[in-house]
């Protein structure tokens, strides 16, 4: 699944194709209800934690999730497109371009004035923006169950939202903290102090898809069986979780 770094960088790519311009052609074959069409217009790209959200000047929004498959491209329009065609989910044509999404698993079209279908407003402080409430983000870790590890912590959108896999195991290794640790097991301070950590992380890869989080890559995540870097012992992975998610961690540094 993209992390929220991934997400941010595809806004910003689209945004100064699309914003302010004429749509010319827009194709959602799985969307059932209203959709933009033919003169409306792009208003503008926004990356809200791990979802891409498309607002046109009728009002409607154009909302879309990666999850573990989709991807959007972008293409002059005489361009041959990359991925086959029956994988478009949807698509967008302005002048000179047209913006595709392939295989994204969530893809809907809502009016903003519709407050209870947006799909972002369950979600915590985004992690990839300049000035996040970390406040609100600690605040809503004292609201679950006292027992939930940290990796699962770190996961959930509704207390922060941007962490994938990636900045969750960083996270936590950056902060010697173990990924089952539960999260009764730590102060406020130190819940502050991993969202932070992961805040920082993400705002340093957001204008490049080669991550970063120590001088050489990353620390943990997709080094198992790798010496760690600070203290040479074998890095663990495991798959855990309601969603079999990947967890990397330095036995020794994370105890």
């Amino acid at each position: 699944m993209p992390e929220g770094d991934t997400i941010h960088r595809t806004a910003a790519r689209l945004r100064p194709v699309l914003q302010g311009q004429t749509v010319a052609r827009f194709e959602a074959p799985r969307v059932v209800g209203r959709v933009p069409h033919a003169g409306d217009s792009v208003t503008d790209v926004e990356a809200v934690g791990k979802h891409l959200l498309i607002h046109f000047a009728s009002g409607l929004v154009l909302h879309t999730h990666m999850k573990m498959t989709g991807s959007w491209h972008l293409y002059r329009t005489a361009e041959r497109w990359r991925r086959p065609p029956h994988l478009m989910r949807a698509l967008i044509e302005v002048d000179a371009w047209m913006a595709v999404c392939f295989a994204a698993p969530v893809v809907r079209v809502y009016h903003i004035d519709e407050k209870r279908s947006s799909p972002v407003g369950h979600l915590g402080p985004d992690l990839c923006g300049p000035d996040p409430d970390f406040d609100e983000a600690v605040r809503r870790m004292t609201t679950i169950a006292p027992t939930t590890v940290l990796a699962d912590v770190l996961l959930s959108q509704n207390i922060a939202s941007g962490i994938g896999n990636v900045y969750k195991s960083e996270t936590l290794w950056a902060n010697r903290l173990s990924p089952f640790a539960t999260i009764e097991s730590i102060d406020n301070a130190t819940r502050r102090a991993l969202l932070t950590t992961a805040w920082r992380q993400l705002r340093a890869n957001l204008e490049t898809s080669i991550r970063t989080t120590v001088p050489g890559g990353l620390a943990v995540y997709g080094r198992a069986r790798r010496p760690c870097r600070a203290c040479g012992t074998v890095i663990k992975r495991t798959v855990h979780g309601t969603y079999s998610r990947s967890t990397y961690w330095c036995p020794q540094c994370q105890p």
